[in-house]
């Protein structure tokens, strides 16, 4: 189980920025643009959480914040009551993060690219070539794993950079997006690598701008409005407080009445 409760992060405007007589977000204030401001969400075994939130919501730094890539200025992350601020080796241990920037070796093959972080996190022998196989079976893979990653079409990287993020078994998976930009056939590859995890009990965190992903493998749902959080339950209670049965008017609704409060 993975816990978020009160994230704060800001980050120090430039000189420029100060001058600007006229400020294009709310968030920026007293020298500092507040990215995150008050962030709070809870993931449990087994559950698929996605994260929802305007453009500049403040998710990727959220969820930046997570694998511990950022430290956040207050607030508290906890995996299985291990705090990851005050430990972030054993959160790095424990999570399993894909993120839009995330790159392979261009020079090495996406077999190797995957035995590499593989042995980065421990695993050797026999324990890491069944977990490779596993994940290249899974992810259906087998057709380009010796073909240099900077080779690799958009989708078969992004299908390597996702079982690079799970090889070491991590206890939570972090996805920012892990859909944008590929084929049907991809994305239900990936899809059905999420209902895997969540089978296995496995708490996965997904970014996306797809509801129709949401309404396929989400249990609950996180919706961040201008660095706040202002919604976090299931997906009834989300189209309840939307007052809608279609998620994209319940998302549209549930920001509206947040910014007529």
């Amino acid at each position: 189980m993975i816990t978020v409760n009160t994230l704060a992060k800001r980050f120090k405007l430039n000189k420029e920025h100060k001058k600007q007589k006229q400020r294009t977000d709310v968030r920026e204030h007293d020298g500092y643009f507040h990215s995150v401001k008050d962030v709070s969400f809870q993931c449990g075994y087994g559950e698929v959480l996605g994260l929802l939130g305007p453009n500049g919501a403040g998710k990727t730094t959220t969820l930046r914040m997570l694998s511990t890539a950022l430290t956040p200025d207050k607030g508290e992350i906890t995996i299985d009551d291990i705090d990851i601020i005050k430990h972030p080796l054993k959160g790095r241990k424990a999570i399993g993060f894909l993120s839009g920037t995330t790159g392979l070796y261009g020079r090495l093959t996406a077999r190797e690219n995957i035995e590499y972080f593989g042995k980065l996190h421990g695993l050797k022998g026999n324990a890491l070539k069944q977990k490779c196989e596993a994940l290249f079976t899974m992810l259906d893979m087998t057709s380009f794993l010796d073909k240099r990653a900077e080779h690799l079409s958009t989708g078969m990287k992004q299908k390597t950079n996702i079982a690079r993020a799970v090889v070491h078994n991590p206890k939570v998976v972090i996805l920012d997006e892990p859909t944008t930009g590929l084929d049907i056939m991809t994305t239900q590859t990936v899809i059905a690598f999420i209902r895997t995890l969540k089978k296995q009990g496995t708490p996965v965190i997904f970014s996306t701008h797809h509801l129709d992903e949401v309404a396929l493998l989400c249990d609950k749902l996180a919706v961040i409005d201008n660095g706040v959080s202002c919604f976090d339950g299931t997906v009834d209670e989300f189209k309840l407080r939307g007052e809608s049965n279609e998620l994209n008017q319940a998302f549209l609704n549930l920001l509206d009445e947040r910014r007529h409060v």
